[in-house]
């Protein structure tokens, strides 16, 4: 007996229709403008008031900042985690998979990438030169984040994850099967992260932005996720003991 009959009855009866593929790419795309604008609306805001209206603009971060940071960012993913598991997906579907390896590569990304931000910021000083005859230096962690309260310690280690993931890993992956285009995907995504840095100021963020090329352009080759979080936990880690 064939099954044919039945399975035609049983759409016909319940006037289920497969979902056509532009309908879906929609709904990709409105996924994935919900989780950058939950993840990262406020702050791009934040950073282009900062770059209007200077450092001074905004109090330093106070314990309660940092808590409501981490609440944040775990909304955010928790957003991700549920966005994927919408179309039967995971974390490890974005790259994210645990292994001593990955964590080797990660040093490894963490020297490129910082050389990448070296480099960046001599071409921008050097810009700065030929056009103004000065280097003019921008606001830096200390303009923000000085005197880190023990509440920064978690936000740290939280924070690598919730940028690589979801402004690289999700977004780039979602841009690259929705148009299959590897530069559109590396360059939203460095735009992306550009924009949220503004509060470094132009040459603070264009700098900066060499590193997250890197990053972007690592992930567009190996789709490997821990590494660059490794790399970007380095970096945060880092600068929180330099502001200590």
């Amino acid at each position: 007996m064939s099954n044919s009959p039945v399975t035609t009855i049983d759409i016909a009866s319940t006037g289920a229709q497969p979902e056509s593929s532009s309908s879906a790419a929609r709904k990709r795309w409105f996924e994935l403008c919900l989780v950058l604008l939950v993840a990262c609306g406020s702050a791009i805001l934040n950073a282009l008031y900062v770059l209007k209206n200077g450092t001074n603009a905004v109090p330093h971060m106070t314990y309660n900042k940092w808590l409501i940071g981490i609440v944040q960012e775990v909304t955010a993913l928790l957003l991700l985690g549920y966005v994927l598991s919408r179309r039967g997906l995971r974390f490890k579907d974005l790259g994210l998979r645990w292994s001593l390896r990955d964590v080797g590569v990660g040093l490894l990304v963490t020297g490129s990438s910082f050389a990448a931000y070296l480099l960046g910021l001599t071409v921008v000083h050097v810009f700065q030169y030929a056009l103004y005859g000065n280097m003019v230096m921008g606001p830096s962690g200390r303009d923000f984040f000085a005197h880190p309260s023990l509440a920064a310690i978690p936000f740290s280690l939280l924070n690598p994850f919730f940028e690589e993931l979801i402004v690289r890993a999700y977004l780039m992956t979602e841009v690259l099967d929705l148009t299959g285009s590897s530069a559109l995907a590396v360059a939203l995504s460095v735009a992306v992260q550009f924009s949220y840095h503004l509060y470094y100021g132009w040459a603070g963020a264009i700098s900066l932005s060499f590193q997250f090329l890197l990053f972007a352009l690592y992930y567009a080759r190996s789709r490997r996720a821990l590494p660059i979080i490794v790399a970007h936990g380095f970096f945060d880690i880092y600068g929180l003991v330099r502001l200590w």
